[in-house]
């Protein structure tokens, strides 16, 4: 089918998982402009369908941190995170808005719902050096904050491996991290889990040419493996540019579980497990 077909329909739902699973990171409340999204209620249904019974919503700016906690109050298959994405702490600040950002978020961050602090970090590929201290800041602001509540810190990560390391360690880092989107290789991934966090990978360990991206899934533990759809972004092949739905992690799971060499099963389990561990109960 040609690439730009692809786009303007909803894929198809993939075969039902034979165990629940959790989607560890999608944004509901993000519409696309240029494919066709489903709304919160029927993302969710779409998702049970399948057995993706369980979702973290998350918030990345103050309107929809707000949306975020909102929606984990109305659906329980949801829990939620809040943060201030790395993109947005910038143009924040740039208005003067960054403390009073700041109180918002740890006001909300502080909801029974909320399970998560994120995702701040790093993102070198949209901001400038201009906006890098400000990113840094709003980094470590972040890092206080989850260890302050005790809740898991989760991280995006853009072009910024190394820094986003040297922040964490020159902080100390929370007593559960997760590297959300994993994009890194082998040595990365050896670097995070050495350190003890966890690494959740989405859509793109299902495109043709990330090999380096599946050798870094193969030297991941079970138990430091979290799976996640950043719907409504990073669609699974072979719906590459559709619009993404957390009902897809089914696609994603199954190829995490033959690059692992494990039953979808087993990986289901393991992976709810682990959520479960991290977040607390739904």
């Amino acid at each position: 089918m040609p690439h730009h077909s692809t786009r303007q329909v909803l894929p198809p739902h993939p075969d039902p998982l034979p165990m629940p699973l959790v989607d560890n990171h999608a944004h509901l409340d993000l519409v696309r402009d240029d494919v066709p999204t489903l709304g919160v209620a029927a993302a969710v249904a779409a998702a049970g369908a399948v057995g993706v019974d369980r979702i973290v919503q998350i918030g990345c700016d103050l309107a929809s941190a707000e949306i975020s906690v909102r929606l984990a109050h109305q659906h329980p298959e949801l829990v939620a995170g809040v943060a201030l994405h790395p993109n947005e702490a910038p143009r924040l600040a740039a208005q003067g808005a960054l403390a009073a950002a700041y109180a918002r978020i740890a006001e909300l961050a502080a909801d029974p719902r909320v399970r998560v602090v994120g995702e701040s970090g790093l993102d070198y590929f949209r901001t400038g050096p201009q906006g890098r201290e400000v990113q840094h800041e709003s980094f470590r602001w972040h890092i206080e904050l989850a260890k302050r509540l005790d809740k898991p810190l989760q991280i995006h990560d853009r072009d910024s491996h190394e820094q986003v390391l040297a922040v964490l360690d020159d902080c100390g880092a929370p007593r559960r991290v997760v590297l959300h989107c994993f994009s890194g290789d082998v040595n990365f991934a050896r670097e995070c889990l050495e350190r003890g966090f966890y690494l959740s990978f989405a859509g793109p360990i299902t495109f043709k040419n990330n090999h380096g991206l599946r050798d870094a899934l193969a030297v991941t533990p079970l138990d430091r493996l979290l799976l996640e759809t950043d719907a409504p972004y990073l669609t699974p092949h072979p719906w590459r540019g559709a619009g993404n739905s957390p009902y897809l992690l089914a696609t994603t799971a199954r190829t995490a579980a033959a690059v692992l060499g494990v039953a979808v099963a087993h990986l289901c389990e393991a992976v709810s497990a682990t959520s479960e561990d991290l977040y607390g109960p739904w």
